[in-house]
């Protein structure tokens, strides 16, 4: 896809929520069904994904961590959104690479030290990139890729998130 074929695709998009916003309102969700033992299986559009409890947890290192799932939503939201930006940009991206990732202390989310934190201490984000861009572009297409990638900004500033039991 070309810069003038994605804003063909996008302009009618941006035409309309900028004439009525509750348009560009949509509830995504994401649904899951609990597994034998202590598993769940998340549907993600294209498979179902089974997680489970990461080996630092005790779990046998069979099934997806949610955790690495985080980070791999991270990864490919960020990588969407960069070859969206770099298109509009009218900027080569060859090809890269995008890496994600993040510390954690699992004495928290095991109870073991009430002072460790549950959930990453820090997240790290990476682009290698095969281009001829300038250093300029780049910075540009940084700040830009961040501005506009879902997951980060949700990460960045997170939203009130409401659980109920029934």
């Amino acid at each position: 896809m070309d810069a003038g074929e994605l804003r063909q695709r996008q302009s009618p998009l941006k035409e309309r929520y900028r004439e009525d916003p509750g348009q560009a309102l949509i509830t995504l969700h994401a649904d899951a069904e609990l597994g034998a033992g202590i598993s769940c299986k998340v549907e993600t559009g294209r498979a179902v994904v089974e997680a489970g409890l990461h080996p630092a947890t005790g779990g046998d290192g069979s099934l997806a961590c949610s955790a690495d799932m985080l980070l791999e939503a991270l990864a490919a939201c960020s990588g969407v959104t960069l070859r969206a930006v770099a298109t509009s940009m009218g900027l080569d991206i060859r090809g890269g690479r995008v890496r994600a990732e993040g510390d954690l202390d699992f004495r928290g989310t095991l109870g073991v030290d009430r002072s460790a934190p549950v959930g990453f201490r820090s997240i790290r984000l990476s682009f290698d990139l095969d281009t001829d861009a300038s250093a300029e572009q780049l910075a540009s297409l940084g700040k830009l890729t961040e501005r506009y990638c879902v997951v980060y900004q949700t990460l960045r500033t997170p939203p009130e998130i409401e659980v109920r039991l029934a």
